[in-house]
């Protein structure tokens, strides 16, 4: 009974979150050029891009303007530290560098034997 009462119905609409496009008419914003001041490291680049370097993607907001990538010198000294690895101290049985390794350990031993399921 109440299968067929929702095929007798007429299909609903429904509404699905989207992005607003800009319009056709709307010109281009032009990219400022950054001035910076200060002379630049010699020969350490640290950063993956060049400076002034539109970073695609990160500007999420409408009607704002490209952001550009900084010189490495403009950004702080800990950003560079971030993927650096870090080294636990043998701080003996039980220790947190015991337990990294055992974890790290379990989860090859767990991929190995889901590797060979599929063999």
């Amino acid at each position: 009974m109440l299968a067929s009462r929702i095929l007798r119905q007429p299909p609903r609409i429904l509404y699905v979150r989207s992005y607003v496009s800009k319009a056709a008419s709307a010109a281009p914003k032009p990219v400022p050029e950054r001035v910076t001041s200060g002379a630049p490291l010699a020969g350490a680049t640290r950063s993956s891009c060049p400076q002034n370097t539109i970073l695609v993607g990160l500007n999420y907001l409408k009607d704002q303007p490209p952001v550009l990538a900084l010189p490495d010198e403009e950004y702080p000294p800990w950003l560079w530290k971030l993927l650096d690895k870090s080294d636990l101290p043998d701080d003996g049985p039980g220790g947190k560098a015991e337990k990294r390794r055992l974890r790290r350990e379990n989860r090859q031993r767990i991929r190995d034997q889901n590797f060979m399921k599929t063999q």
